[in-house]
């Protein structure tokens, strides 16, 4: 009973570290493209916030909690905080099957940095992946304006539409590792070439994918930032 618990506290302890360094990565990556962008357009991008603009993901951050929360008039508003709630959490549950190292030795235990290992990890992350399209259909839909439920389905019909060739650049991978688990894929690269020494077109496919699936720039059309 005590080893269960205790495990269980690791677990959650290992969830939350997850969590921040997720959302960490998050932040910076987000600056990272906009002073790339920045660059390509001939101007700064971000720099008032600290030195350089380093603070401007936290003054971001700060910004988006202190917002007013605004709910039309005639929304469905239960669907209208789901639709939120089921995008963001549909993306941190992917987090759950990546591992995040091998092992961490404490005393005469050793810890795996893996949330869980699941054998058909990546079935795994495809089906959660899928599911944050509702987040994106609810949103629309339940605000019960007609600009926004287009809007959510350019977003879901984009993120569908590439889901296929994401799918195919996959298959190519587990061809060549032979598994499903996410641990065995980057284990077998241990000892051996980068799989995108082996599939180095399936690489490029995944990553304009990805691009797509999360509507970053150039595919932000759903985002309608302009």
């Amino acid at each position: 009973m005590i080893l269960d618990i205790a495990f269980i506290i690791y677990k959650l302890i290992l969830i939350a570290i997850i969590f921040g360094i997720s959302l960490f990565i998050a932040m910076y990556a987000t600056l990272a493209e906009r002073k790339i962008a920045g660059f390509m357009q001939d101007r700064h991008g971000p720099n008032r916030a600290g030195p350089f603009g380093m603070l401007q993901p936290l003054a971001d951050g700060v910004k988006l909690f202190f917002k007013e929360e605004i709910i039309p008039g005639d929304a469905n508003k239960k669907l209208f905080i789901l639709g939120p709630c089921i995008a963001m959490i549909t993306a941190c549950m992917t987090s759950a099957v990546i591992p995040w190292g091998t092992t961490l030795e404490i005393g005469n235990k050793s810890l795996p940095l893996v949330v869980t290992d699941l054998n058909i990890g990546i079935l795994y992350v495809f089906g959660v992946v899928s599911l944050g399209v509702y987040g994106i259909m609810f949103g629309g839909w339940a605000s019960n304006n007609k600009f926004s439920l287009l809007g959510a389905i350019r977003a879901s019909s984009q993120m569908i539409s590439y889901e296929i060739a994401m799918g195919f650049a996959i298959i190519s991978l587990l061809l060549v590792t032979g598994s499903l688990s996410l641990k065995e894929i980057v284990e077998g690269q241990a000892n051996s070439h980068w799989n995108i020494v082996y599939q180095p077109l399936g690489f490029l496919i995944f990553i304009i994918c990805v691009f797509a699936e999360t509507n970053r720039t150039p595919f932000d059309l759903p985002e309608c930032e302009t």
